[in-house]
């Protein structure tokens, strides 16, 4: 295991030898099911990267809850239960839904007694006529483009304990926020929080997002390789789109392929590569685990922060 200043760097081969979870297993089927659209996982990556990561993590919420116990009782404060939350950042298409289902299922059966929720922060982005109005339309992603008040109030809410909150829903096929459309995050005993934003310090909030992780991923790859998973991405919509008119890609799936790519080859190079540089990319140290893809989303490193 080789070292740096601030993390261990564990390999591939190291790190599968940490599984210790016999007993929870996932199908072909499930794994098809959990993983994203152009998103390579296979039951072997269960077996070799998600449950050593399972293992971790478990070390974490153990020392977490003593922690919490201990403190409440040197204070004298009743034992209430507050969510342990862990947030996963890094580029568009890189693979950090994938990563946040897989851990959902897997600590759902780990913990069976537990509520495990997630949610995206794509559903605190502006809606499309709030950024059109601002301008800032072809800004989506970037910090300006998300309502970072109300993502950090939802933060508040749920380390705090509230019930049935709100989350606005984001959809891709329309590309928006879907009008008066909510999933409610109601005291989960574990939240996952997944999103290029989540590590980011907003320069207008005294509270940043992270400060209420109690774990935080960063899904990592060399930017060609991400541009082409985004390529690929690109394509698999509109390859579903073509059939519905009311789909965002629809245009685009039904109008000249070469144009379509063209667009896409530029939406990368100008707004999602560009806030991956100036936004995302410098979080990435802040996160206590760094997972390293190389070619097709295989994971061949991880690094784990030294506390």
């Amino acid at each position: 295991m080789k070292e740096s200043d601030s993390f261990y760097i564990i390999n591939r081969e190291e790190w599968k030898k940490l599984n210790k979870y016999t007993e929870i297993a996932l199908s072909d089927q499930e794994v098809e099911s959990l993983r994203s659209l152009n998103d390579q996982v296979s039951v072997k990556d269960v077996k070799e990267i998600y449950l050593p990561m399972l293992q971790i993590l478990n070390q974490y919420i153990k020392h977490y809850l003593n922690r919490q116990k201990d403190i409440k009782k040197l204070l004298d404060r009743p034992q209430t239960r507050e969510p342990y939350i862990i947030g996963i950042a890094g580029s568009v298409a890189v693979g950090k839904s994938t990563l946040a289902r897989f851990l959902q299922t897997m600590m759902a059966r780990a913990y069976p007694k537990k509520k495990v929720s997630m949610i995206t922060t794509d559903g605190f982005l502006h809606p499309n006529e709030i950024l059109k109005k601002r301008g800032i339309l072809s800004r989506k992603g970037f910090p300006e483009s998300y309502d970072m008040h109300r993502l950090i109030t939802f933060m508040g809410d749920v380390k705090s304990g509230k019930r049935h909150i709100q989350v606005p829903v984001y959809s891709h096929r329309l590309y928006n926020i879907v009008p008066d459309t909510f999933e409610t995050i109601d005291q989960p005993d574990i939240l996952i929080v997944e999103g290029i934003n989540v590590l980011q310090l907003p320069a207008n909030e005294k509270i940043f997002m992270s400060d209420f992780f109690d774990f935080s991923f960063y899904v990592d790859a060399e930017p060609d390789r991400i541009e082409k998973w985004y390529l690929e991405r690109f394509g698999l919509l509109l390859h579903t789109a073509f059939k519905d008119p009311t789909n965002y890609y629809y245009p685009y799936a039904v109008g000249d392929r070469e144009e379509a790519f063209k667009m896409a080859r530029n939406v990368w190079r100008t707004v999602n590569l560009k806030n991956l540089e100036e936004f995302i990319l410098p979080t990435r140290f802040r996160a206590d685990m760094i997972i390293h893809k190389t070619t097709d989303h295989y994971i061949d490193q991880l690094l784990l922060k030294k506390h």
